[in-house]
């Protein structure tokens, strides 16, 4: 496989998340979540992810993407000992940050082998079971995970995604948008601000609308999207 030269851009369209956000959107643990990104404290492992913003608490969107990926193969039973090796070896073989955050057929395909590498030389039994079994089920599975995300034609990155699909389809976070805060889709104003104003003016969707110039939809689809991610 050729390497990929990733693009330089503004880390202003990287996306800015908080610990907090993060451990809300994906409903994990502060310290698993510090654990994926920075390794775990007492531990000789290091982190699985190589963020963006080193050196600070700033997650970034594609980091976020990358966690999205671990929690959805360790909740799989892979290892966290597998994906940090097979993370690694992404890295170093596709010259990208983020190969947890890439998708398109060859990808798809050279990760499933990557990680089959890994886990037999690591003896891990499952994750080779689940990635040589029967039917293509790791690639079946990936592609499932990716279904609402849209990613970059060019680069194969990540470049939106829609966290609740099933609930509010039309709730998107884009790291060029409002630094990556949830907006709905064709209006710029956070949900988190919507829904803000909302029990400021004592629950009136009717003023909210008016205050920001957005569809009352707008604003309910914005109220139901973060007592979701509160629930």
């Amino acid at each position: 496989m050729s390497i990929i030269q990733e693009s330089k851009v503004d880390p202003l369209l990287d996306g800015f998340f908080t610990t907090p956000e993060v451990v809300r959107l994906m409903k994990k643990s502060r310290s698993v979540v510090t654990g994926w990104l920075d390794g775990y404290y007492n531990s000789q492992s290091g982190p699985i992810i190589e963020r963006d913003f080193k050196g600070t608490h700033t997650i970034s969107f594609l980091d976020l993407m990358e966690i999205r990926f671990i929690k959805y193969f360790r909740g799989q039973g892979v290892s966290m000992q597998t994906l940090r090796k097979a993370s690694e070896k992404a890295r170093e073989q596709w010259g990208v940050t983020h190969p947890l955050a890439m998708s398109d057929e060859k990808y798809l395909t050279d990760r499933k082998n990557i990680f089959a590498q890994i886990a037999e030389q690591e003896d891990d039994e499952i994750t080779y079971n689940l990635v040589t079994g029967q039917h293509e089920m790791w690639v079946i599975i990936e592609k499932y995970i990716a279904k609402d995300i849209v990613f970059d034609p060019s680069e194969y990155h990540a470049k939106s995604w829609k966290p609740l699909p099933n609930v509010c389809p039309d709730v998107i976070i884009d790291p060029r948008i409002a630094f990556g805060r949830a907006t709905v889709e064709n209006y710029r104003v956070p949900t988190s601000v919507l829904f803000s104003q909302y029990k400021a003016e004592k629950k009136n969707m009717d003023i909210v609308a008016d205050w920001f110039n957005v569809p009352v939809e707008a604003v309910e689809t914005s109220i139901r999207y973060e007592l979701e991610l509160s629930t």
